[in-house]
């Protein structure tokens, strides 16, 4: 079993679908007014308009029935400072934890997610470049 994809429940679909693909990096599949798709590493970033209000929580204290999606970058140095330059809000400074390089941000809809260092350093075309877009 793996898993295929991963639902973000939003508030304004052209302002999430820009947070990732422009601001993340995430390469657009297709995108319509209640339900876009972007390329995540081999699963799927499926993107669906809430149909009501929701409230963001602070890390450390998640709710059942949440979850937090977390990504890989080959330089998490480098994605922090280009996101950050973006307006991304970081809640958590890229550190070390347990062997791994890890920050913690949150999207526009307030839902938090982290980004780790790939570890086995080779690039992988389908997971954002700290420079951009992948092809």
């Amino acid at each position: 079993m793996k898993i295929s994809y991963v639902i973000v429940f939003v508030r304004d679909m052209q302002r999430s679908v820009a947070f990732y693909r422009d601001d993340l990096g995430f390469r657009l599949r297709f995108e319509s007014s209640h339900w876009s798709e972007l390329e995540a590493g081999g699963v799927t970033l499926a993107i669906h308009l809430a149909e009501g209000p929701g409230a963001p929580v602070e890390p450390g204290s998640e709710q059942p029935g949440t979850c937090r999606p977390g990504f890989a970058v080959p330089d998490l140095d480098e994605f922090h400072r280009r996101v950050t330059e973006r307006g991304v809000m970081c809640l958590e400074e890229p550190r070390d934890v347990f062997g791994s390089r890890v920050a913690l941000y949150r999207d526009p809809d307030g839902l938090a997610f982290s980004v780790g260092e790939d570890r086995d350093q080779q690039a992988r075309p389908d997971v954002p470049e700290p420079g951009g877009v992948s092809e």
